[in-house]
């Protein structure tokens, strides 16, 4: 039997039930294929008596006529759900959910008055899109948790693959990093870099897991772009050509050295204006993560946003790499030499875009940018700005740039004209590079991957990391921090870095 592995969103949903204890319930968001079900039917089978699942997106008319005939007498919608599903109910043992809720809006009405009848707890999975655009004009209930369901992050990746003492590893080098040598360092590289390569899609990352196949992975993450391809087709409102027309331009404008998105690779009449709800729609999706310009950094960053061009990421990095590549005999290949760091190509935007991925958990993405022709000290690229608190603690918060160089060359230039600019609202400044962990003064060198541990504060030093198997990184939050899954059905890791 397969091994059932848990993810940190476990730790969300186990927090929801002591806290909330049946007195609201849980939605949980994600884009598709990110594994939704799979995560509280787990749940609902180890941490309760009886679990019962209402699918409705594949529920006939006779379940749905439960909920429009039933509302009002709600021992028979139990007894009947009961029945056709063949599941006993126990009053505060049972878990019930709506899976693909988004499909029968009348169920999400009724959470508010099953939530008050207290017999059972009740969880709701929804595609974030089809959520907002399906319920229009549906009273929401207001008893209710949010869970951001999001790929697998690398600490989980690790997990997969059996690897979980990597993680431990990986925060006792952060905390002592004189004791990491070059030969564990470049292990530790060849796993981030296989996870970059796979992505943390959980069907993708299980395949891998089994079989330790490249072009087995990219072919499932080829079907998930193909599943994305069709939703974008089936918009049937007049901007959803201009959805597929960003989709498609993804790949190239990241492997630019300017990462914004420049909507004249589309069409040189192409306004942002007509453009916006085409980059909201694929943000809503989960398929993006949008990084906007800010003008002044400041504590609040939101307030300063510019209104230049946006960069758009996608939101699971192994994607991006099947979205960059075509499907050919040599693409086995690539990935190998990838993975090896022996291949020809701009890994720039695979590498920028991982790092993204790691920094839109903790919230929404910021970048600095100015380009004066006239001075050459205003000239500087930041990719990426973060509000934290001092290494050194305190009660102050500050902007912390970062820059991402995925070349062993790696120029700070771009950091000290910010700090040079802005001065005493700069905290540390973070280089995210292939090198091992270093200090110097207020500039943190961080490999690739030590990039999902906890940003700012203590830790970068002695005593400063948190080991264990939870506790590396923060636990799961259902709101409003992201969490992420359960992945199920992969077995043991194989020992030693992943193999070219």
């Amino acid at each position: 039997m397969p091994e059932l592995l848990e993810r940190k969103a476990y730790d969300a949903l186990l927090k929801w039930k002591l806290e909330s204890a049946g007195t609201t319930a849980l939605l949980v968001e994600g884009a598709r294929c990110v594994g939704k079900t799979t995560l509280v039917s787990e749940f609902g089978r180890r941490e309760y008596r009886s679990l019962l699942l209402v699918d409705f997106a594949t529920a006939g008319r006779e379940v749905k006529g439960y909920f429009s005939s039933m509302a009002g007498d709600l021992d028979s919608l139990f007894r009947h759900l009961s029945a056709h599903y063949g599941v006993e109910l126990y009053e505060r043992g049972s878990l019930i959910v709506f899976d693909e809720v988004q499909c029968f809006p009348l169920a999400r009405q009724l959470v508010s008055r099953l939530v008050a009848d207290g017999r059972y707890d009740y969880i709701q999975t929804s595609s974030l899109l089809s959520l907002r655009e399906r319920t229009s004009g549906v009273v929401l209930p207001s008893e209710e948790w949010l869970l951001c369901l999001r790929p697998l992050d690398f600490e989980e990746f690790l997990w997969a693959l059996g690897e979980g003492s990597r993680c431990k590893i990986i925060a006792r080098e952060r905390a002592w990093p004189d004791l990491c040598f070059e030969g564990l360092h470049r292990r530790l590289s060849r796993f981030f870099r296989a996870y970059m390569l796979i992505g943390g899609m959980p069907a993708v990352v299980a395949d891998y897991a089994r079989n330790e196949s490249f072009s087995s992975a990219d072919a499932l993450k080829r079907e998930i772009l193909e599943l994305y391809r069709r939703e974008i087709g089936r918009i049937t409102r007049s901007y959803g050509y201009k959805v597929m027309q960003v989709f498609e331009r993804i790949p190239d404008q990241l492997s630019k050295h300017e990462k914004k998105f420049a909507l004249s690779s589309i069409s040189k009449e192409a306004r942002a204006r007509s453009y916006e709800r085409a980059f909201s729609w694929l943000a809503d999706a989960g398929i993006v993560n949008r990084c906007y310009p800010v003008t002044d950094p400041a504590l609040d960053l939101p307030l300063t946003r510019g209104s230049g061009a946006a960069k758009c990421y996608m939101a699971d990095t192994g994607l991006l790499m099947t979205h960059a590549f075509p499907r050919g005999e040599q693409l086995d290949s690539l990935y190998r030499r990838i993975l090896l760091c022996n291949a020809n190509i701009n890994e720039g935007m695979l590498a920028e875009n991982a790092v993204a991925q790691v920094l839109r958990a903790q919230g929404d993405l910021f970048f600095y940018s100015s380009y004066d022709r006239t001075t050459t000290s205003e000239r500087m690229e930041i990719d990426f700005l973060l509000v934290k608190r001092p290494r050194g603690g305190g009660e102050r918060l500050l902007v912390s740039p970062v820059d991402v160089k995925p070349g062993r060359r790696c120029s700070t230039l771009s950091l000290r004209k910010f700090k040079e600019k802005f001065g005493e609202r700069v905290g540390a400044q973070y280089v995210v590079h292939p090198k091992q962990l270093r200090v110097e003064g207020d500039r943190v060198f961080l490999p690739f991957y030590m990039a999902h541990l906890p940003w700012g504060g203590r830790g970068w030093g002695p005593g400063g990391a948190q080991a264990g198997r939870r506790g590396v990184g923060e636990r799961g939050s259902p709101s409003p921090a992201p969490a992420r899954g359960v992945l199920v059905g992969c077995s043991r890791g194989r020992g030693g870095a992943p193999r070219g």
